[in-house]
Formats: structure tokens, C-alpha cells, sequence
């Protein structure tokens, strides 16, 4: 059992110095890969409360009471996420820009996303409304732990198809939201 623990805060660390080597490693893609990944889903799922509660806290002083969500909404909503992301990895990454050399599957790229939400850990830190930039901070780590990943799993010896395959939603909702904005309607209602 402490060989497990181990191994399981071997692969946080990991993944939190951005360590290729994790995700060169076969051994960390068998059996046990997938109850870690599930671990660490799990885990910044729960830790991810304390900053959810921070805005809502902020946004009841303006919108009156806002309500938490229950911690089976939390659980499911980001294991939903888990795999979403996943699927659009595999897709994007093996259909889209294949490459010789790969020998991926599902599973795989399941296992890698979720050692990439190492950096969520963190979110414990943001105890406060001034702390919410740590977000940012923390989101941008993940990316990272994420590009590292995907680059080393799929094999493309390029970082940059791979930071644009990780960033493209990410970068396409950004760009949306400043259309809208700038193209919404301005004036005074009379």
C-alpha cells in the first residue's frame, strides 16, 4: 500500500516539473494508470470546490443567494470533462495529424489528461477573491503538463502541434467572446 501511495505522489510530482520521462514510461499507462488518473480527477474535482465557493460567495453579494452545487454534480460534471477532453485529444491528435509512430490508444490519452490535472491541486491555495488570478496561473500549468503530454504520447517531436492542439478550444472560446463583445450592442435604454 505504501508503494502505491508512492508511486501515485511520484506521478503528481511528475507531472507538476512538466517530467517527460513520465509519459515515456509504459509502465505508467497499465492497470494501475487508469485508477491513478481516476485518483487525480477525483482529487482536484474535490479541491476545485474552494475556489467554485470563492466566486459564488463573491457572486451572492450581487446576485443575491447563489447555491453551490452538490458534490455528485461536481464529481460527475468533471469526469465528463475528463473524457470530453480525451476524446477531442484522440481525435484531433491520432485522426487528425496522424503520425507513423504512434502507437496510442484511448486509453492512453485518457491516462496522460488525467495526470495533466496535477496543477489543479493546487487550487486549494485560493482562499480569497485575491487569490482568484492564481487560476489563471494554475490553468496555464496545466496546459503545459498537458502539451508536455500529448507531445510525448503521440509522438510528434513538434511542441507547437501539439500546444495548438491542446490551446485550439481554449483559444477559439477567447476568440467567440471578443466577437460577441465587441460586436454587442451599445446605447442607453430610455
Amino acid at each position: 500500500k505504501k508503494l502505491m501511495f508512492a508511486e501515485f505522489l511520484n506521478i503528481i510530482f511528475k507531472s507538476l516539473k512538466l517530467d517527460k520521462n513520465l509519459y515515456k514510461n509504459n509502465k505508467n499507462f497499465g492497470e494501475a494508470g487508469i485508477y491513478f488518473a481516476i485518483s487525480i480527477i477525483i482529487l482536484t474535482a474535490l479541491i476545485s470546490i474552494i475556489p467554485n465557493n470563492v466566486i459564488l460567495n463573491f457572486a451572492s453579494l450581487y446576485f443575491g443567494e447563489v447555491k453551490s452545487p452538490r458534490l455528485a454534480t461536481v464529481l460527475f460534471t468533471s469526469g465528463f470533462f475528463w473524457l470530453l477532453r480525451s476524446l477531442y485529444l484522440f481525435v484531433v491528435g491520432l485522426i487528425l495529424f496522424p503520425t507513423k509512430q504512434i502507437k496510442s490508444g484511448f486509453k492512453k490519452t485518457l491516462i496522460t489528461v488525467g495526470f495533466a490535472h496535477s496543477p489543479f491541486i493546487f487550487y486549494f491555495l485560493i482562499l480569497d477573491l485575491r487569490l482568484i488570478f492564481l487560476t489563471l496561473i494554475i490553468y496555464l500549468w496545466y496546459s503545459a503538463t498537458l502539451i508536455v503530454g500529448i507531445n510525448q504520447v503521440y509522438q510528434f517531436n513538434n511542441i507547437f502541434k501539439s500546444t495548438i492542439i491542446v490551446l485550439a478550444p481554449i483559444i477559439i472560446l477567447i476568440t467567440y467572446t471578443l466577437y460577441l463583445l465587441l460586436n454587442a450592442p451599445s446605447g442607453v435604454l430610455s
